[in-house]
Protein backbone atom coordinates (compact mmCIF):
# COMPACT_ATOMS: atom_id res chain seq x y z
CA UNK A 1 0.00 0.00 0.00
CA UNK A 2 1.41 3.39 -1.01
CA UNK A 3 1.89 5.99 1.75
CA UNK A 4 -0.49 8.95 2.05
CA UNK A 5 1.55 12.15 1.86
CA UNK A 6 0.08 15.37 3.20
CA UNK A 7 0.91 18.50 1.17
CA UNK A 8 0.35 21.87 2.87
CA UNK A 9 -1.85 24.33 0.97
CA UNK A 10 -1.99 28.12 0.81
CA UNK A 11 -5.10 30.30 0.58
CA UNK A 12 -5.01 32.10 -2.77
CA UNK A 13 -7.59 34.17 -4.70
CA UNK A 14 -8.97 32.51 -7.82
CA UNK A 15 -11.20 33.56 -10.70
CA UNK A 16 -12.90 36.81 -11.56
CA UNK A 17 -14.35 37.13 -8.05
CA UNK A 18 -11.02 36.42 -6.29
CA UNK A 19 -12.66 33.57 -4.42
CA UNK A 20 -10.34 32.12 -1.74
CA UNK A 21 -8.98 28.73 -2.80
CA UNK A 22 -6.82 26.21 -0.97
CA UNK A 23 -3.97 25.48 -3.35
CA UNK A 24 -0.61 23.76 -3.76
CA UNK A 25 1.60 23.69 -6.84
CA UNK A 26 1.29 20.73 -9.20
CA UNK A 27 5.05 20.20 -8.79
CA UNK A 28 4.46 18.78 -5.29
CA UNK A 29 1.72 16.47 -6.51
CA UNK A 30 3.96 15.18 -9.31
CA UNK A 31 6.94 14.58 -7.04
CA UNK A 32 4.77 12.58 -4.61
CA UNK A 33 3.45 10.48 -7.49
CA UNK A 34 7.02 10.20 -8.83
CA UNK A 35 10.10 9.52 -6.67
CA UNK A 36 8.24 9.62 -3.34
CA UNK A 37 5.95 6.86 -4.68
CA UNK A 38 3.01 7.99 -2.57
CA UNK A 39 -0.55 9.27 -2.80
CA UNK A 40 -0.78 13.08 -2.53
CA UNK A 41 -3.31 14.50 -0.06
CA UNK A 42 -3.81 18.28 -0.22
CA UNK A 43 -4.19 19.72 3.28
CA UNK A 44 -6.38 22.84 3.41
CA UNK A 45 -5.30 25.84 5.47
CA UNK A 46 -8.11 25.09 7.92
CA UNK A 47 -6.49 26.12 11.21
CA UNK A 48 -5.05 24.31 14.21
CA UNK A 49 -7.95 21.87 14.52
CA UNK A 50 -6.70 20.06 11.39
CA UNK A 51 -3.58 18.50 12.97
CA UNK A 52 -5.14 16.05 15.45
CA UNK A 53 -7.75 14.94 12.90
CA UNK A 54 -5.52 14.39 9.87
CA UNK A 55 -2.14 13.30 11.26
CA UNK A 56 -3.18 9.77 12.30
CA UNK A 57 -4.21 9.16 8.69
CA UNK A 58 -0.97 10.38 7.08
CA UNK A 59 2.30 8.57 6.41
CA UNK A 60 4.38 11.65 5.60
CA UNK A 61 4.19 15.45 5.40
CA UNK A 62 5.59 17.90 2.84
CA UNK A 63 5.60 21.58 3.80
CA UNK A 64 5.53 23.53 0.56
CA UNK A 65 7.04 26.76 -0.69
CA UNK A 66 4.93 29.87 -1.29
CA UNK A 67 5.16 33.54 -2.21
CA UNK A 68 3.67 34.49 1.16
CA UNK A 69 5.83 35.16 4.21
CA UNK A 70 5.39 33.74 7.70
CA UNK A 71 3.66 36.38 9.86
CA UNK A 72 6.30 38.16 12.01
CA UNK A 73 3.99 38.17 15.04
CA UNK A 74 4.76 34.45 15.34
CA UNK A 75 8.46 35.07 16.05
CA UNK A 76 8.29 38.55 17.61
CA UNK A 77 9.69 40.16 14.47
CA UNK A 78 9.08 43.67 13.13
CA UNK A 79 6.06 44.22 10.84
CA UNK A 80 6.52 43.30 7.19
CA UNK A 81 7.08 46.01 4.63
CA UNK A 82 3.90 47.26 2.96
CA UNK A 83 2.69 44.89 0.26
CA UNK A 84 4.43 41.78 1.64
CA UNK A 85 2.06 38.83 1.15
CA UNK A 86 1.03 36.94 4.28
CA UNK A 87 -1.17 33.88 4.78
CA UNK A 88 -2.51 33.77 8.33
CA UNK A 89 -4.72 30.76 7.65
CA UNK A 90 -1.71 28.76 6.48
CA UNK A 91 0.37 29.85 9.49
CA UNK A 92 -2.43 28.80 11.85
CA UNK A 93 -2.51 25.38 10.18
CA UNK A 94 1.11 24.49 9.52
CA UNK A 95 2.80 25.49 12.77
CA UNK A 96 0.65 23.21 14.98
CA UNK A 97 0.84 20.54 12.26
CA UNK A 98 4.65 20.65 12.31
CA UNK A 99 4.86 20.31 16.09
CA UNK A 100 2.36 17.44 16.12
CA UNK A 101 4.07 15.63 13.23
CA UNK A 102 7.47 15.79 14.93
CA UNK A 103 5.99 14.62 18.23
CA UNK A 104 4.43 11.65 16.42
CA UNK A 105 7.65 10.83 14.55
CA UNK A 106 5.94 11.28 11.17
CA UNK A 107 8.40 11.68 8.25
CA UNK A 108 8.62 15.38 7.36
CA UNK A 109 10.22 17.32 4.51
CA UNK A 110 10.09 21.12 4.68
CA UNK A 111 10.75 23.20 1.54
CA UNK A 112 11.37 26.98 1.32
CA UNK A 113 8.42 28.59 3.18
CA UNK A 114 7.98 25.23 4.88
CA UNK A 115 11.64 25.41 5.95
CA UNK A 116 10.96 28.81 7.50
CA UNK A 117 7.76 27.53 9.14
CA UNK A 118 9.72 24.64 10.65
CA UNK A 119 12.16 27.06 12.26
CA UNK A 120 9.40 29.31 13.63
CA UNK A 121 7.27 26.39 14.85
CA UNK A 122 10.21 25.16 16.95
CA UNK A 123 11.08 28.56 18.42
CA UNK A 124 13.37 30.22 15.88
CA UNK A 125 13.12 33.58 14.11
CA UNK A 126 13.47 34.91 10.56
CA UNK A 127 15.18 37.64 8.59
CA UNK A 128 12.54 39.08 6.27
CA UNK A 129 14.64 40.37 3.37
CA UNK A 130 18.06 38.76 3.26
CA UNK A 131 19.06 40.85 0.25
CA UNK A 132 18.86 44.01 2.38
CA UNK A 133 21.37 42.76 4.96
CA UNK A 134 25.06 43.74 4.72
CA UNK A 135 27.26 41.15 3.06
CA UNK A 136 24.41 38.87 2.01
CA UNK A 137 23.46 37.53 -1.41
CA UNK A 138 20.18 38.24 -3.18
CA UNK A 139 18.47 34.87 -2.75
CA UNK A 140 15.26 35.93 -4.45
CA UNK A 141 16.27 34.95 -8.02
CA UNK A 142 19.04 32.83 -9.56
CA UNK A 143 22.27 34.51 -10.48
CA UNK A 144 22.22 32.80 -13.90
CA UNK A 145 18.80 32.08 -15.40
CA UNK A 146 20.31 30.57 -18.56
CA UNK A 147 20.75 27.23 -16.78
CA UNK A 148 17.05 26.40 -16.83
CA UNK A 149 15.10 29.53 -15.95
CA UNK A 150 14.11 31.15 -12.71
CA UNK A 151 12.81 28.00 -11.04
CA UNK A 152 15.52 25.52 -12.02
CA UNK A 153 18.62 27.70 -12.54
CA UNK A 154 21.40 27.07 -10.04
CA UNK A 155 21.88 30.32 -8.13
CA UNK A 156 24.67 29.43 -5.72
CA UNK A 157 26.46 26.57 -3.99
CA UNK A 158 25.52 25.13 -0.62
CA UNK A 159 28.23 23.79 1.68
CA UNK A 160 27.10 20.67 3.52
CA UNK A 161 28.24 19.55 6.98
CA UNK A 162 30.52 16.48 6.78
CA UNK A 163 28.75 13.36 7.99
CA UNK A 164 25.35 15.05 7.98
CA UNK A 165 22.16 13.42 6.74
CA UNK A 166 21.91 15.82 3.80
CA UNK A 167 25.57 15.26 2.81
CA UNK A 168 25.05 11.50 2.80
CA UNK A 169 22.14 11.95 0.41
CA UNK A 170 24.16 14.27 -1.83
CA UNK A 171 27.26 12.09 -1.83
CA UNK A 172 29.42 15.22 -1.68
CA UNK A 173 30.02 18.27 0.50
CA UNK A 174 28.97 21.02 -1.91
CA UNK A 175 25.90 21.19 -4.15
CA UNK A 176 24.46 23.82 -6.51
CA UNK A 177 20.87 24.88 -5.74
CA UNK A 178 18.12 27.07 -7.10
CA UNK A 179 17.04 30.00 -4.92
CA UNK A 180 13.66 31.75 -4.71
CA UNK A 181 13.29 33.27 -1.26
CA UNK A 182 13.45 36.56 0.60
CA UNK A 183 13.09 35.25 4.14
CA UNK A 184 15.72 33.16 5.87
CA UNK A 185 16.66 31.85 9.28
CA UNK A 186 17.89 34.49 11.72
CA UNK A 187 17.87 32.64 15.07
CA UNK A 188 18.03 28.88 14.60
CA UNK A 189 15.41 26.99 16.61
CA UNK A 190 16.93 25.05 19.55
CA UNK A 191 15.69 21.70 18.18
CA UNK A 192 17.23 22.25 14.74
CA UNK A 193 20.76 21.48 13.56
CA UNK A 194 22.13 23.40 10.56
CA UNK A 195 23.47 21.04 7.88
CA UNK A 196 23.96 23.38 4.89
CA UNK A 197 25.02 26.99 4.27
CA UNK A 198 25.09 29.39 1.32
CA UNK A 199 28.35 31.28 0.61
CA UNK A 200 27.04 34.26 2.61
CA UNK A 201 26.36 32.12 5.69
CA UNK A 202 22.60 31.80 5.18
CA UNK A 203 21.38 28.47 6.59
CA UNK A 204 20.05 26.38 3.72
CA UNK A 205 19.47 22.91 5.22
CA UNK A 206 18.41 21.76 8.68
CA UNK A 207 17.61 18.58 10.58
CA UNK A 208 15.35 18.15 13.61
CA UNK A 209 17.98 16.80 15.98
CA UNK A 210 15.68 14.91 18.35
CA UNK A 211 13.28 13.51 15.73
CA UNK A 212 13.07 9.70 15.75
CA UNK A 213 12.90 9.52 11.95
CA UNK A 214 13.21 11.57 8.76
CA UNK A 215 12.77 15.29 9.53
CA UNK A 216 14.71 17.57 7.17
CA UNK A 217 14.25 21.06 5.75
CA UNK A 218 15.82 22.75 2.72
CA UNK A 219 15.62 26.39 1.71
CA UNK A 220 15.78 25.68 -2.02
CA UNK A 221 13.26 23.96 -4.35
CA UNK A 222 14.17 20.35 -5.25
CA UNK A 223 10.61 19.72 -6.48
CA UNK A 224 11.36 21.79 -9.58
CA UNK A 225 14.29 19.77 -10.91
CA UNK A 226 14.14 16.20 -9.53
CA UNK A 227 13.70 14.83 -13.05
CA UNK A 228 17.15 16.09 -14.07
CA UNK A 229 19.01 16.60 -10.79
CA UNK A 230 20.16 13.41 -9.06
CA UNK A 231 20.55 15.05 -5.64
CA UNK A 232 17.00 16.42 -5.73
CA UNK A 233 15.69 13.02 -6.70
CA UNK A 234 17.67 11.26 -3.95
CA UNK A 235 16.20 13.64 -1.37
CA UNK A 236 12.65 12.70 -2.36
CA UNK A 237 13.50 9.01 -2.65
CA UNK A 238 14.89 9.02 0.90
CA UNK A 239 11.76 10.79 2.15
CA UNK A 240 9.60 8.28 0.28
CA UNK A 241 11.52 5.35 1.80
CA UNK A 242 10.93 6.79 5.28
CA UNK A 243 7.21 7.12 4.52
CA UNK A 244 7.05 3.53 3.22
CA UNK A 245 8.77 2.35 6.39
CA UNK A 246 6.20 4.30 8.43
CA UNK A 247 3.42 2.41 6.63
CA UNK A 248 5.09 -0.95 7.31
CA UNK A 249 5.57 -0.19 11.00
CA UNK A 250 1.97 1.00 11.31
CA UNK A 251 0.71 -2.23 9.77
CA UNK A 252 2.87 -4.25 12.18
CA UNK A 253 1.42 -2.34 15.12
CA UNK A 254 -2.12 -2.98 13.92
CA UNK A 255 -1.41 -6.68 13.38
CA UNK A 256 0.01 -6.98 16.87
CA UNK A 257 -3.08 -5.47 18.52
Amino acid sequence: MKPLIGISCCVKPFGVFNTPNHAASDSYVRVVLGPVEGIPVLLPAAGEALAPEILPRLDGLILTGSRSNVCPDLYDGPPHAAGTPEDHARDATTLPLIRAAIAAGLPLLAICRGFQELNVALGGSLDQRIQDLPGRLDHSTPADQKLGGVRTGKAHMVRLAPGSAIARLAGRLEVPVNSLHNQGIARLAPRLVAEGWAPDGTIEAVRVKDAPGFALGVQWHPEYDWERDSFSRSLFEAFGAACADWVARRHRRVAAE
